[in-house]
């Protein structure tokens, strides 16, 4: 077994030439991951650091197989597993690999631990989700923003939005109504990541906090093992 790899890894992958990092940020829908990405990139590349981002769902490869199946609702766990598993993997090869191996810092918008959640939260073996995640690289380091379930929900309604199908669970049959099966879900998916979190050991950074006092743990966190320079004032632009 590769350790620079969960399991076995991806066949034929060349690994020992990879100088950039792979940083994870995970958290549930609504937790910020979105915007504290943005924030990060920023604040890396204006101090002269290539960055390349990238997320759940975002292969070309199973993109529109998976927003199709999740419009229909026609998802059983077993394929959703599945399907994002092929995801990764894509990505992973042609995404991940390619851009640490060419030195660019890899940010990624989730990883293999929020589908390992959901796959445990809806009754699949950890075990086998474990060894189906396998082939996945080992990250450098892995940021975890937790929130309260009925954080979570005040701020969907706060921004207008709606609480969404798939994040409520109830394909699941958790709860007959909308609201409490949203809770009792993501009850269920904070209970996998604190159990992960323990298990691959994330930094886990209270999300409840303002976006400054958040996104300030996680540069701190990231100088922390790439470089404590950069939580100095980035050089100036050289036009100015």
């Amino acid at each position: 077994m590769d350790t620079r790899f969960y399991g076995a890894g991806l066949a034929k992958l060349e690994v020992k030439e990879l100088s950039g990092p792979l940083i994870v940020i995970e958290g549930a829908d609504g937790v910020g991951r979105s915007t504290h990405m943005e924030l990060l990139q920023g604040w890396l590349e204006g101090h002269g650091l290539a960055v390349l981002s990238t997320g759940l769902v975002r292969s070309a490869l199973t993109r529109r197989g998976i927003m199709s199946a999740k419009e229909g609702h026609s998802f059983d766990r077993n394929t959703m597993a599945l399907f994002y598993a092929t995801d990764l993997a894509d990505r992973i090869e042609h995404e991940i690999i390619p851009g640490m191996r060419s030195g660019f810092v890899v940010l990624a918008d989730r990883y293999v631990f929020t589908t390992m959640a959901r796959g445990a939260a809806r009754g699949l073996n950890r075990d086998w989700l474990a060894k189906l995640y396998g082939f996945a690289l080992v990250p450098t380091k892995v940021f975890f923003l937790r929130l309260d379930p009925q954080e979570l929900i005040r701020r969907t309604l706060r921004r207008g939005g709606e609480l969404d199908y798939w994040e409520s669970g109830r394909d699941v049959g958790l709860a007959p109504d909308l609201y409490s099966s949203f809770r009792a879900y993501q009850t269920l998916i904070l209970q996998e990541f604190d159990r992960m979190a323990e298990a691959y050991g994330f930094v886990t950074i209270d999300a409840s906090r303002s976006v400054e006092e958040v996104q300030a743990d996680l540069r701190r966190g990231v100088a922390d093992f790439l470089d404590p320079g950069l939580l100095n004032p980035p050089p100036p632009d050289a036009g100015d």
